[in-house]
C-alpha cells in the first residue's frame, strides 16, 4: 500500500516538467544523504542547544511546485492588497534572482515587493546558513500529519524536509522531525507511523548523521498531544503513537499544553494525560500566545517554570520551554487585533529566555524560524515593508534585520552559561556583532 502510494506520487511529479525545476525526483528525495558534511554541533543531544521550528511551508505558485500561493495569502492566489495573509515581509537582499518570486504588492519607492518559496533548494539553504553565523543549533522541522494524505502536499513537505537534511550536513546544524497532529481525524495517527518508517527506510533519516539524537537514540518530536481544544483524535491513539517510536528505538517528545500538568486550560481534564505523558523522554509546553508582556512573563514563570521544571526532574524527563519573539495575526485573521504582542525590540524574547534559564532549563525551543503568518518569525525580515490601505506589516525601523537572529545566539550562549542572565537585551546582541 506505502509503494503504490509513492508511486502514485511519482506520476503526479512526472506529468508536470515545470515541477523538475524546483522539487527533485522522488528516487532522489528519499535515497540517503551521501554528500559532504560540515563540521559543526554535536547531534548526540538537546541538552544545551537552542532549536528553532522551522515550518518550511510557503510557496508561490510561480516556483514549479504543484500547490498554489500557500501561507502568503487566504486565498491561494498571487499576494495583493486583499488577500495577503503574513505580518511580517522577508528581507530578501540576500537572495539571488532565481530565488525571488514577484508578488502585486509594492514598496514605497514603486518596487515589485518580492517572497521566497520554501521548496528552492538555495533557500532552505541560505535558513541554515544563518542558523550557522547566529548561533543556532538546529530546527524542529514542521510535519504536519494532516497535510500527508494528499499526494502533492506529502511531496513538497518531503521535499522540503530533504532541502533541510542537505542543508544541516553543510552548515553543520542539527534537525528533527516534529510531528504536528492538528488537523488529523480520529483513527489517522496512524499516518505518521506509515510516514516514519517510509523515511527510516528510504530516506534511512534516522541514521543520518545530523538527526538530532537524544539519549542515545533518534529524537522524534509529537506536537497537538492533550489539548482541550476539541480535536478529534484520542490520548489512546497518542498513547499508541508513542509506543510505537519507543518500540522503534526512538526517544520521544511531546508537544503538550501549557496547562498540562495542572489538566485545565488549554489542556483536557484527564489523568490520562499525566499517565501518559511519562512515557515521554522530552516534554515541551506550547506557550506562544499565552502571555504577552513581562508581567506575564513572570507570572507564568510562577506558575507553571517552576512547577513543570520540578515535575519532570522527579520524573527523570527532560524539559524544553517554549519562548518565542511576539504574536500578530490581523492580516490572517481581519478582525484579530494588529501586533497584539509586542517584540519590544527583542526585550520580549529575551525575558522569557531568562526566565527558562533561571529555573533551570538546560533547553529551549524558539518558535519559530520563518513563520511570518503569526509574527514569530526570528529570520531576516524587513522594515520596507509594501503597506497598502488596510494592510500593514510589523516594522521595527531601529533595528537590522537580524536582530533577533543574533538574540537567539545569544540565548545559546545563556543556556551554556557564557552570559550572565542579568545582561541586558542590548549587551547581548552587541556582543553578538
Amino acid at each position: 500500500m506505502a509503494r503504490l502510494f509513492y508511486v502514485t506520487i511519482l506520476a503526479f511529479a512526472s506529468a508536470s516538467a515545470d515541477l523538475v525545476a524546483v522539487v527533485p525526483s522522488l528516487a532522489e528525495i528519499m535515497r540517503p544523504f551521501s554528500g559532504k558534511t560540515e563540521k559543526g554541533v554535536a547531534c548526540d543531544s538537546l541538552e544545551g542547544k537552542v532549536m528553532s521550528g522551522y515550518q518550511g511551508w510557503f510557496t508561490t505558485g510561480s516556483d514549479g511546485s504543484p500547490l498554489p500561493w500557500t501561507h502568503w495569502t487566504r486565498d491561494g492566489k498571487i499576494p495583493n492588497e486583499k488577500n495577503c495573509s503574513v505580518e511580517m515581509w522577508p528581507d530578501i537582499s540576500e537572495y539571488v534572482d532565481d530565488e525571488r518570486f514577484a508578488t502585486n504588492l509594492v514598496h514605497a519607492d514603486g518596487r515589485k515587493a518580492e517572497v521566497f518559496s520554501s521548496l528552492h533548494a538555495k533557500t532552505v539553504d541560505r535558513h541554515f546558513s544563518w542558523m550557522k553565523q547566529y548561533g543556532i543549533d538546529g530546527a524542529f522541522v514542521q510535519r504536519f500529519a494532516a497535510d500527508l494524505r494528499d499526494p502533492w502536499v506529502m511531496l513538497t513537505r518531503t521535499t522540503v524536509l530533504a532541502h533541510c537534511r542537505a542543508a544541516a550536513h553543510a552548515h553543520g546544524r542539527a534537525y528533527v522531525v516534529m510531528y504536528d497532529l492538528s488537523g488529523l481525524k480520529k483513527g489517522e495517527t496512524a499516518i505518521v507511523r506509515e510516514d516514519w518508517k517510509r523515511l527510516r527506510k528510504e530516506m534511512s533519516i534516522a541514521a543520518d548523521s545530523q538527526y538530532l539524537r537524544h539519549r542515545g537514540k533518534p529524537l522524534v518530536a509529537i506536537w497537538g498531544v492533550g489539548f482541550s481544544d476539541d480535536r478529534a483524535y484520542t490520548l489512546e491513539e497518542c498513547e499508541t503513537l508513542i509506543d510505537f517510536f519507543r518500540e522503534d528505538g526512538c526517544s520521544v517528545m511531546l508537544g503538550v499544553p501549557t496547562w498540562w500538568r495542572q489538566m485545565r486550560g488549554d489542556a483536557v481534564e484527564d489523568p490520562h494525560l499525566l499517565e501518559m505523558v511519562q512515557k515521554a523522554d522530552v516534554l515541551s509546553p506550547w506557550t506562544v500566545g499565552r502571555y504577552e508582556d513581562a508581567a506575564g512573563v513572570d507570572r507564568h514563570s510562577r506558575e507553571h517554570l517552576v512547577g513543570d521544571v520540578a515535575w519532570c526532574k522527579q520524573k527523570k524527563i527532560d524539559y524544553l520551554p517554549v519562548v518565542f519573539p511576539g504574536f500578530s495575526w490581523r492580516n490572517m485573521n481581519r478582525d484579530a487585533p494588529f501586533n497584539v504582542i509586542p517584540r519590544r525590540g527583542g526585550a520580549f524574547l529575551w525575558e522569557q529566555c531568562v526566565a527558562a534559564k533561571k529555573h533551570g532549563a538546560s533547553m529551549l525551543y524558539v518558535a519559530m524560524f520563518d513563520e511570518v503568518d503569526e509574527g514569530t518569525a526570528i529570520f531576516k525580515c524587513t522594515s520596507d515593508t509594501p503597506d497598502t490601505g488596510d494592510l500593514k506589516f510589523l516594522r521595527e525601523p531601529a533595528l537590522p534585520s537580524d536582530h533577533y537572529l543574533k538574540v537567539t545566539g545569544a540565548a545559546g550562549k545563556l543556556l551554556r552559561g557564557e552570559i550572565e542572565p542579568e545582561s541586558t537585551i542590548d549587551a547581548v546582541v552587541e556582543g553578538a556583532k
